[in-house]
């Protein structure tokens, strides 16, 4: 089985070398280009401060095996070393070989201090003395002063000086500071690191003293939080203070440029307790996620051209005719494409409207990752002024957005909402609003399902799908899980919807087993981020074997391969693009009742941490128009006739479809204008000017 089993962090960073490909295609804008090459580092930043650093963490532990490959951690330790040196060696080609000299040609500049003029070096030398001298705080490093914290990600300059007088060297550090920008202007369109700006400098924070050496260099450290919530009285305030615990985690890894001094590798080796091949060496600039910074910069022409949302159709005319969301879910369930359809006509819509309604009586929602400035935090909030009972389960530990959630948390709680932390030992990472309502009739629920955030800004970047209802069974099915989230009931079957932990891995499973009586009529199509469950793998392997056809379309990590006699029913895709393709949708040609096609959404990938150790939902998606959507989703996904990338039987990626990434072979784009062409008739009430990127957390 191992041999046909991929490694997840190797996986992973197969993922992120696709995402550097972007930066390779020459029909992708340019300024597009630099883009996905400041995704790269924002993602590899990630990828240490959590994956290597658990890695790190098994080694010292003295874990034989974690993976289900075999490679032990120290194994998998050494395998992403070297990858990462060859990846990141390649990024820095494509970036100074490739992408600043065609900058340079359309008038956009990335300069080093010794490419400036004589008169601009001046210039910066007179911003250095007026912005800079007064608040940079050199650190110096000898007996009387132990050697300074370095927090994460920072970026820092390593100084050697030299006293005159007794000839003595001695070493200081001194942080950029990162209340300005990255790449500071120099005149229009003509940039330069700042910390080259400092280096030149830099001698001005150490009168009398001579420079012998500066260099940059850069300290992650473990990010990970560690909270033990089943012990902790107050969950929120135990969250807090892993918060303030974070920025001293241990070190994984150590960026300098190349060339530094060997004293002074040694030394920060030495105080950051790393070893060497911690060491990752630059010839470009670190942090190159802050060319984020230049990807901003006022030139349309370099950048992909705008696309708009449109408001899903039935809103659309509903809104035309003064009518409210509920009127149109009562007449049918809608099912709404992100950021394709418009996510604060649709979503954020349903929530305002909801907090305005006075025959709404309740509001529940679950809330994973939201957005410093929430519309739908403000629905919440004005909902419970108006009296409405509003329950918010906010995920306290949902990766890098910890902080965002206890603020919101304590906000919520001041305006009267309900505040919940979710299930000990549980993250709760389902998408699930509930809406009580009093009708003519009695009580009605709607209910709204994602496979995304309740987050503004991501739902204008993240490819996402909404379904909302007002079924009955689905509607007492997300009671029923409420109660289990807030309070103390116990989790029960569900009629309609697929819940994890207790629910979803069985009910998957059932599934592809009853592919497997089909034989070579049998067919599955999952779309997913992940997929790293031995367990689901095997018995898809087994399908395989049956001669059930396979489609997967996994944006990122893969752990299955079409090996070992399994290449002719499994294929293996992921498709890249402005949008970063996050919903998860699954298709079973006879999952449904009298042998149909069913259909899923919902939050769950296919890997353990979903299936185990989270709080998910699978909806069934049931109406034929519906259904007929999302087949042409996954035909156009799939289509020989759009750029992507395939998995061949020795694991390997391999780019496919036509020569050019122009928009028309761009699945995303076929399916916006296929959306566009659809509602043109209705108008674009609410268009959206999304920015573009391929990766996020999820």
């Amino acid at each position: 089985m191992s041999r046909w089993f991929g490694n997840r962090e190797l996986s992973w960073l197969d993922f992120n070398e696709r995402v550097l490909s972007l930066a390779r295609e020459t029909s992708v804008p340019l300024l597009e280009r630099v883009k996905f090459c400041a995704i790269f580092s924002g993602n590899l930043d990630e990828f240490f401060q959590v994956r290597v650093a658990a890695l790190k963490g098994q080694v010292a532990a003295g874990v034989p095996s974690s993976a289900a490959d075999g490679l032990s951690p120290t194994r998998q330790l050494t395998a992403v070393g070297q990858r990462v040196e060859s990846l990141v060696k390649e990024q820095e080609r494509i970036l100074l070989e490739d992408l600043l000299p065609l900058m340079a040609e359309q008038g956009i500049t990335v300069c080093r201090w010794h490419e400036l003029t004589t008169d601009e070096q001046s210039q910066l030398s007179q911003f250095f003395d007026r912005q800079l001298f007064p608040v940079l705080t050199p650190l110096a490093v000898d007996p009387a002063h132990p050697f300074p914290y370095i927090s994460n990600l920072a970026l820092s300059l390593g100084v050697l000086v030299r006293d005159p007088s007794s000839g003595e060297q001695r070493f200081a550090r001194v942080k950029v500071p990162t209340f300005l920008k990255r790449f500071h202007q120099v005149s229009e369109n003509r940039f330069v690191p700042i910390e080259d700006v400092m280096s030149a400098n830099i001698a001005d924070l150490f009168l009398g003293m001579d420079i012998v050496h500066v260099s940059a260099f850069r300290v992650t450290r473990n990010a990970d939080l560690t909270l033990e919530d089943e012990d902790a009285d107050d969950l929120l305030a135990a969250v807090e203070m892993e918060l303030r615990r974070r920025r001293f985690g241990r070190a994984v890894r150590l960026e300098v440029e190349r060339g530094i001094d060997a004293e002074v590798l040694e030394m920060l080796l030495e105080e950051l307790e790393l070893e060497f091949g911690d060491v990752s060496f630059h010839d470009a600039p670190l942090a190159l996620s802050s060319l984020w910074e230049i990807h901003a910069i006022d030139e349309p022409g370099l950048k992909d051209k705008h696309w708009s949302s449109v408001t899903a159709g039935r809103l659309a005319a509903a809104d035309g005719n003064d009518q409210s969301m509920f009127s149109v879910l009562r007449d049918r369930d809608l099912l709404v494409h992100h950021p394709y359809e418009s996510f604060s006509s649709s979503t954020e819509e349903f929530l305002e409207q909801a907090a305005e309604d006075p025959r709404v009586q309740g509001i529940k929602i679950t809330l994973y990752r939201t957005s410093g400035d929430s519309p739908i935090a403000r629905s919440l909030i004005k909902a419970a002024e108006k009296g409405k009972q509003v329950v918010a389960l906010i995920e306290l530990t949902a990766r890098f957005d910890e902080a965002v959630n206890v603020t919101w948390a304590k906000e919520l709680e001041r305006a009267g909402v309900h505040v919940v932390y979710g299930v000990v030992g549980l993250k709760t990472h389902c998408k699930c609003v509930l809406v009580v309502r009093q009708e003519d009739s009695g009580l009605r629920r709607y209910v709204h399902v994602g496979t995304g955030n309740y987050n503004s800004k991501t739902a204008r970047t993240y490819e996402d799908i909404g379904l909302f209802s007002c079924n009955e069974e689905i509607g007492n099915d997300v009671s029923h899980l409420f109660n289990s989230l807030t309070g103390f009931s116990r989790d029960r079957d569900y009629s309609r919807l697929i819940v994890a932990p207790r629910y979803l891995r069985s009910k998957i499973m059932t599934l592809i087993e009853n592919e497997i009586q089909y034989g070579s009529d049998g067919h599955i199509v999952m779309k997913m981020n992940g997929l790293a469950d031995s367990e689901i793998i095997e018995l898809l392997y087994k399908a395989s074997e049956a001669g059930v056809r396979i489609d997967l379309i996994v944006r990122g990590i893969c752990c299955m391969r079409p090996a070992g006699g399994h290449e002719e029913t499994v294929r293996i895709r992921s498709v890249l693009g402005r949008y970063l393709e996050h919903s998860r949708m699954y298709r079973f040609a006879h999952g449904g009742r009298q042998g149909a096609p069913s259909y899923y959404i919902g939050s769950a990938d296919m890997m353990p941490r979903n299936l185990d150790k989270r709080v998910e939902v699978l909806i069934p998606v049931e109406h034929p128009k519906h259904q007929a959507w999302i087949d042409e989703v996954f035909e156009t996904l799939l289509s020989d006739e759009i750029v992507a990338f395939e998995m061949n039987r020795e694991g390997d990626w391999r780019r496919v479809g036509p020569s050019e990434f122009i928009p028309e072979n761009d699945a995303q784009y076929r399916i916006h204008r296929r959306d566009s062409e659809n509602q043109s008739k209705l108008g674009v009430p609410r268009p959206s000017s999304p920015d573009a990127t391929v990766v996020g957390r999820d």
